[in-house]
């Protein structure tokens, strides 16, 4: 990704991680890990390192890795206490059942082969460790406007330009397949009434516009319908936000 998308994507996820719920669902997934004490919890696709330093700050030795360097420079410089490093979610840089925990928040819907990255979840995690997998479904925003086809348009039209956007709903049969057990699933919804959801909103539009999905007038449009909302009160979009949780055999 160009350092463009990465900043666009800091900023979506600084939103997401700022928005009401937010620390409640994060502290749900640590709940879901069972940090043991002497184990190590792997963050894979940590972003900007919230959650490695959230769970340090709860007695866990944690590490955060992430694909982008440019991530990996953020989370040090938020985080300067914590363990970060680079790679890939298919290639770790840790031995065969180092970990005891394994994270993976918003990040298996980015993925091509979501199967391949359960599998090296699988060789990374000790007997008996615990993996939480955490993420929406690009395919099922739900978006007040006053243009429903065209939201719905630019609701599917913007999963499909993600390499797996229906891999929250899959996380059950992706964690069975992949060989797991105790497999449980839970959803929770984030709800935005406010302008803080508006750069995530215009987003979505901007990229169905780029990609030739909508025109540039039904891009303006949308926008500006979301704008006046925003201004007026009257934004409401809900995110199902997919949490899954199960152990290593």
């Amino acid at each position: 990704m160009s350092n463009e998308t990465i900043e666009a994507l800091i900023a979506q996820l600084d939103v997401v991680d700022g928005s009401p719920g937010a620390d409640a669902l994060r502290a749900r997934s640590y709940e879901l890990l069972r940090p043991l004490p002497d184990g190590l919890v792997v963050d894979v696709g940590c972003g900007t390192g919230r959650a490695v330093a959230e769970l340090a700050d709860r007695g866990a030795r944690a590490t955060g890795i992430d694909v982008s360097d440019q991530m990996i420079a953020l989370a040090r410089q938020r985080w300067p206490h914590g363990e970060f490093h680079g790679g890939d979610a298919c290639a770790l840089p840790l031995r065969d059942g180092q970990a005891t925990g394994y994270r993976a928040d918003k990040v298996i819907h980015a993925l091509p082969d979501p199967g391949r990255a359960l599998a090296e979840a699988r060789r990374v995690l000790a007997p008996d460790g615990r993996i939480v997998l955490c993420g929406q479904d690009w395919d099922t925003f739900v978006i007040d406007s006053t243009d429903p086809e065209l939201t719905r348009t630019i609701v599917h039209r913007r999963a499909d330009l993600v390499p797996s956007p229906r891999a929250a709903r899959r996380y059950r049969n992706l964690l069975l397949d992949a060989g797991f057990r105790d497999v449980t699933v839970e959803v929770h919804t984030a709800v935005f009434t406010d302008d803080s959801f508006l750069p995530v909103l215009t987003n979505l539009a901007e990229t169905c516009r780029e990609h030739g999905a909508i025109t540039a007038a039904e891009a303006e449009a949308w926008i500006a319908d979301q704008q006046e909302r925003a201004r007026t009160d009257r934004l409401f979009a809900a995110v199902p936000l997919f949490m899954a949780a199960a152990t290593n055999p």
